[in-house]
């Protein structure tokens, strides 16, 4: 199977380089950086890693995702699979053929490294992560009767299925909207206990009030839009 990664990024110029070193080129086609109006190296860092990158000037996570999934359906051949993941070097790139394993097998169409599940860093996560984490998933269970464990933005989902979900958010809502219409549709999904480190830089939605605030907003309303 063809796998295309999509990678939002907003000024990671430290951070990009390693997420790109640490991912298995032999299993994955083209890594595609979504330059979310960056003002530092970043476009630069991410072409010497050897990523193809693309711009999105309206700015936003939802927004450089959705362009991301624009660039790889104009891609001949179409990949079959797309895993996201943060510029920001929390993840772990040695994990994605762990996340798209099951995708290949066919046993899923859409799998998430759960950082609740997996190993985390200490300090990796803030407390107003974990327990809006906590908040958001109880009510994914309460509003649409699915369990998960995360809304964490290391992900895997077959390109076609990806496509039949129709995303919109163009920005915090992004994640949960997925995992809502994931419920909806009854695709079939899994977890698996992803490890999780502090990220390079300070975070730009955990790392200020502000962002904090309004990521947690868009959460609970998009929880309730699609109910």
């Amino acid at each position: 199977m063809i796998i295309d990664i999509v990678i939002p990024a907003f000024n990671e110029e430290d951070s990009i380089p390693l997420v790109l070193a640490d991912l298995d080129r032999k299993l994955i086609r083209n890594v595609v950086v979504v330059n979310n109006n960056s003002t530092d190296g970043t476009v630069q860092a991410a072409l010497k890693s050897g990523a193809i990158v693309v711009d999105e000037n309206h700015q936003g996570y939802g927004a450089a995702c959705l362009r991301g999934i624009s660039f790889v359906n104009e891609t001949k051949p179409t990949a079959d699979i797309l895993v996201f993941m943060d510029a920001d070097y929390s993840d772990y790139g040695e994990e994605v053929e762990q996340l798209v394993r099951p995708i290949i097998n066919g046993e899923v169409d859409f799998t998430i490294g759960s950082r609740a599940l997996g190993t985390r860093e200490k300090g990796s996560m803030m407390p107003q992560q974990r327990f809006g984490n906590w908040l958001a998933t109880g009510l994914l269970k309460w509003f649409y009767g699915v369990k998960f464990s995360d809304l964490g933005p290391f992900r895997a989902i077959k390109l076609s299925t990806l496509n039949a979900l129709q995303m919109e958010d163009k920005d915090f809502g992004w994640t949960v909207e997925m995992q809502i219409k994931i419920a909806k549709q009854k695709v079939p999904f899994l977890e698996f206990p992803a490890k999780y480190r502090k990220r390079v830089g300070v975070s730009k939605i955990t790392g200020t009030l502000k962002g904090t605030i309004l990521a947690g907003y868009k959460i609970i309303y998009t929880l309730i839009k699609y109910r």
